[in-house]
């Protein structure tokens, strides 16, 4: 290993665009796991800039740092991630990636039947619920974000 294969925390942070204090947070969730010198101070190897990067993408997306860190211990340890590496995790969380997609497409579009309509109808209304039926969706606005709401005679 070359001194020029390591950064300090410093240019990590600064080629990433997080600050000094995420990438300790990171590393103290197990997401980075930088290499000490012999007085102690942290160097990262160029490759943890592409984990950075993904760290601060999943987060983005809604990502837990306990999910971010699953998928990143999937990544190899003694060698850089190759591109194949990196396709496996992204094809991983594609599935959750859709999800999300298609519950912020139907939020769009009931929330464009619904604010603002002056409607006044509880026969047409999206979000009524007559009798309480989407309590067996589960708590919370169940006519946005479930799927199964389809099922269950959502008015409109």
């Amino acid at each position: 290993m070359k001194a020029s294969d390591l950064l300090t925390i410093g240019e990590v942070a600064t080629r990433t665009g997080t600050s000094v204090s995420a990438l300790r947070f990171y590393e103290a969730k197990g997401l980075l796991e930088p290499w000490r010198s012999n007085g102690g101070q942290r160097r990262y190897f160029r490759a943890d800039i592409r984990r950075v990067s993904f760290i601060l993408i999943a987060q983005q997306m809604g990502l837990s740092i306990a999910e971010i860190g699953a998928e990143l211990a999937k990544l190899p340890h003694g060698r850089t991630p190759s591109a194949q590496d990196w396709h496996r995790i992204s094809t991983a969380i594609r599935a959750r990636l859709d999800a999300q997609i298609a519950m912020l497409v139907r939020t769009r579009e009931r929330l464009d039947q619904c604010i603002g309509c002056g409607c006044l109808s509880l026969a047409r209304c999206q979000l009524y619920n007559k009798e309480d039926r989407a309590a067996a969706l589960g708590a919370g606005p169940r006519y946005l974000v479930s799927d199964m709401a389809t099922d269950m005679d959502v008015p409109g």
